[in-house]
Formats: structure tokens, C-alpha cells, sequence
């Protein structure tokens, strides 16, 4: 067993359980809420390089209490059973924190994709999907699969392709079995960004609200200090929208073989295309980089964004933390116990439930999206248009002046898929915020936003489980 996986489970139950001490649940409810309702392990054998390779994958259904049941697969070479069912219980509560009608699942294989080229993966990736369908742990009403560490749309791209194959009397709606897909499969624009944009809306959505004491009494990110550590898609998106549209200055990225760093604010796209062509963030001109130097997370910074793995802030580095806002866009990475001890140095902590949510929360839109066959936009772009157009020229026939050539087009513009999917994001983000900070402001013992989170989620949870009868 994995050392970082048992203690990422423990936390995930160390919070619950933490949480659930604020909740009157009938006798037993609560370890029926908690507990993984099962966890699938799959071995298969697939003849790549003229030999037989055996590989290990798992797929855990946390909570059918609504379904489908909803989470990404990942593609690790530590990935274990353990890590499966604390990734599932976190998605059971973030989707009902959110208020998206999936139950939480799971998925991971046992393979570095680094060591198979694209052919092998698609060869291993097909057989993963042939043993979850014979399972019935894929498909649109059942189990809905997305991208996840190691995996992309190129992956889900395979999954839905071998699903159909293997389902010729479902292909109405096969393409809803995965989302996270590319465009020409069926995908939504803005899913690939949808996680790193849904941690600027978390920020804003913190800094904006007035019960909240801010950033140092700061209410924008405007030369706010950041450091984020993974620079994966969701560490890169995050990085590039808050220093772009925020203007924040990211003085530090940090990854797994070191940290490259400037004080005056890092080029997040220029950073990407030197990741992209050597390798790694190591070497990016104007920077300092610090090879092999794990204590990048340790700078002093406004805000701290960890975006990688599980556990990254544990009890040996949380007291060498020098930053005023952790904000969680990986999945578990502060444990149960540094999270006690950020707390007590006045750190505030945005937790992962919420600020990670963006990316189930466009899948739910690419989900209904497959399930309509109907783009989004398409029954009202032309009529907003006309809209907007009728009331430009009202104004300037009231003013007598001409609308500004630099905001016309911007008005008159019906909305394309990735704003309505942006305003759909922001908007399911800014009502999250306002249901954990209405919670904390009505129950002030509960203490931290965390705590706040899980007990509206479990909250939920438990009166959907009564509303069945169970």
C-alpha cells in the first residue's frame, strides 16, 4: 500500500467525520454516507512490443444516492485502490456541493504513459474500456468517465469510440458514456480549461465577498503575489487566467524536478511552449530556476495554489508555509492535520470541494449537452443578436451619439458555446460561494470553510438518502 494514498483516504474520513460531529444524522446514516459503495479491480493482458503485458486498473462507485455516478480516470504509476475510493468520496461530495445530479466514481490504471507511445496507449486504453463495459461501469446512465492526471481528451476520445463499438444499439446517446472529449467527439468548449478557470472564479467569488477579510484587505488579485505548484492543465490555466485577466503576478511555478521563479511576475504562455519543447519548466530564460528543490511551495506569496497531487502540504511543511490564502485546485493536497496547523498560523484555506468543482460542473453542461444533441446557444445566439441590435440603435437614436466602436461588436455578439459555458461556470461558482459563507455566517462554530463545505454537501447527501428511503 501506498504511503501517500492511505494518508490521503485518512484525511478525506478525518474531515468527514470532523464535519458530520455539526449534523443531527439518524443512527447509522452517516457510515452509510461515508462508505465506498464498491470498488472494482480489473487485470487484463494486452501484446504490445511482441510480448504480453499485464496491467492493474480500478473503477470506485462511492455513492449511487443520485446517478450516473461521475469521475475521472487516471493514468499513474502509484495509482492503488485507496487513492480510487478517497478520489470517489471527494467527488460524491463536490458534486452535491455543487448541485449537479451525479453520484461520486473513480477510476485509475497502474501505468507511467510516458513509458507507450500513443499506438500502445490507445491499444491498452481500448482494453481498459472493454473490461469496465463488461462491468457496466461505462456508459451515459450508468458511469460517466473524464479526464483526470495522465489522461486527456485524446484518452476519452478512445474510450467513447470503444464504447460505441462495443454498444451498437446505444449510439443515440454513446457519446454522453465519457466527457471531457474533443470538440469533433462530441466535447463542449471550455472543458479544458474548465478547472483552472473555475479556481479564478473561487478567488474572485472569496475576494469579492465582504463577510470575508480578503487579501491583506485587498479585494482583487492586482500585483497580488502567486505561487502554484503543478503546472499540468489545471496549474497552467489557473496561472494564465489570473495573470492575464486578474493581473496577479506569478512569481513561482513549481514541479516535480524543481521550481523556476521571478519576483516580478513569471510569462505563463512562454513558460508552457519552453515546458513544451524541452521537457520541463527548468532553464526558462528571465527566470531563476532551482533544479531538484522541492520548497517552492514555501516562497512567501499572497496566494498559494496547489495543483498537483495529494498531500503536498502535510505536517512536516505546513509550518514553513508563508502564504495568506491556500487555495486547493488539486484534489486532497493539504492533509487533515496541516490543515489544523495552517489554520492556527491564521492561513485561510479556499478547500478543494469547491475550488476544483469547475471541471465536473462543465462536464455536467458537455453531459446534457450529448444527452440534447443540441449545441448550446443555437436555439437563441441569432435572437439575442437581433436583441442587442434593436437596443443599440434605440440608444443612439435617444442620445444621438454613436454606440462605442470598441464595445459594439462585444454587444451585439449572441454569445458563442464557450461564454455561455464560462457564464454557466461562474455562475454555479458564485452561488457555491454563497451557500458555504451563508453557512458559516448562520453557524460561525463550524469554524473554516472546509468544515462549512462538507456539511452542506453531506447535508444534501443525507436528505437525498431519506427522500429514497434509506
Amino acid at each position: 500500500m501506498q504511503a501517500h494514498s492511505t494518508g490521503f483516504l485518512e484525511s478525506v474520513d478525518q474531515n468527514f467525520r470532523h464535519s458530520i460531529s455539526f449534523l443531527d444524522l439518524p443512527e447509522g446514516l452517516a457510515e452509510r454516507i461515508i462508505q465506498c459503495n464498491s470498488t472494482y479491480t480489473v487485470r487484463f493482458g494486452v501484446r504490445l512490443r511482441g510480448r504480453m503485458y499485464s496491467f492493474i486498473g480500478w473503477r470506485s462507485v462511492h455513492s449511487e444516492h443520485s446517478e450516473p455516478v461521475k469521475g475521472g480516470i487516471r493514468y499513474a504509476p502509484n495509482a492503488d485502490a485507496e487513492e480510487v475510493e478517497a478520489l470517489a468520496a471527494l467527488m460524491t461530495l463536490k458534486c452535491s456541493l455543487v448541485d449537479v445530479p451525479f453520484g461520486g466514481s473513480k477510476g485509475a490504471l497502474k501505468i507511467d504513459p510516458r513509458e507507450w507511445n500513443p499506438q500502445e496507449l490507445e491499444r491498452i486504453t481500448r482494453r481498459f474500456v472493454q473490461e469496465l463495459n463488461k462491468r457496466n461501469l461505462i456508459g451515459p446512465g450508468v458511469n460517466v468517465p473524464a479526464p483526470d492526471v495522465g489522461t486527456s481528451e485524446r484518452e476519452m476520445a478512445w474510450m467513447v469510440d470503444e464504447f460505441r463499438r462495443a454498444n451498437p444499439t446505444d449510439v443515440v446517446n454513446a457519446r454522453a458514456c465519457v466527457t471531457g472529449k474533443p470538440l469533433s467527439k462530441g466535447g463542449i468548449a471550455g472543458r479544458t480549461e474548465a478547472t483552472g478557470r473555475g479556481v479564478q472564479f473561487a478567488i474572485q467569488s472569496y475576494l469579492r465577498d465582504p463577510r470575508t477579510p480578503g487579501l491583506n484587505g485587498q479585494r482583487d488579485l492586482k500585483d497580488a503575489s502567486v505561487v502554484v505548484q503543478g503546472f499540468g492543465n489545471v496549474g497552467f490555466h489557473a496561472a494564465k487566467f489570473l495573470s492575464e485577466e486578474d493581473n496577479a503576478r506569478v512569481i513561482a511555478i513549481t514541479e516535480s524536478d524543481g521550481y523556476v521563479a521571478n519576483p516580478k511576475g513569471l510569462s505563463i504562455e512562454s513558460l508552457k511552449r519552453h515546458q513544451r519543447q524541452t521537457g520541463s519548466i527548468l532553464g526558462f530564460p528571465g527566470a531563476t530556476s532551482a533544479a531538484g528543490d522541492m520548497s517552492g511551495i514555501e516562497l512567501a506569496c499572497d496566494v498559494l495554489i496547489p495543483a498537483a497531487t495529494e498531500n503536498a502540504i502535510h505536517s512536516e511543511n505546513a509550518g514553513r508555509i508563508k502564504a495568506h490564502l491556500v487555495v486547493e485546485a488539486a484534489n486532497g493536497p493539504v492533509t487533515f492535520e496541516a490543515d489544523k496547523i495552517l489554520r492556527s498560523r491564521g492561513i485561510i484555506i479556499l478547500p478543494d470541494l469547491y475550488v476544483n468543482a469547475g471541471g465536473v460542473v462543465v462536464s455536467y453542461f458537455e453531459w446534457v449537452k450529448n444527452l440534447t444533441h443540441i449545441p448550446f446557444g443555437l436555439m437563441e445566439r441569432r435572437r439575442r443578436e437581433r436583441r442587442n441590435q434593436t437596443i443599440a440603435t434605440a440608444l443612439e437614436r435617444m442620445t444621438g451619439k454613436q454606440f462605442p466602436s470598441d464595445m459594439r461588436d462585444e454587444f451585439l455578439e449572441g454569445g458563442a458555446e464557450i461564454d455561455l459555458v464560462r457564464s454557466g461556470l461562474e455562475d454555479v461558482m458564485r452561488s457555491t460561494w454563497a451557500r458555504i459563507a451563508d453557512l458559516i455566517e448562520e453557524r460561525p462554530e463550524l469554524g473554516d470553510y472546509r468544515t462549512a463545505a462538507y456539511v452542506a454537501s453531506i447535508r444534501q447527501i443525507a436528505q437525498a438518502y431519506e427522500a429514497i428511503g434509506i
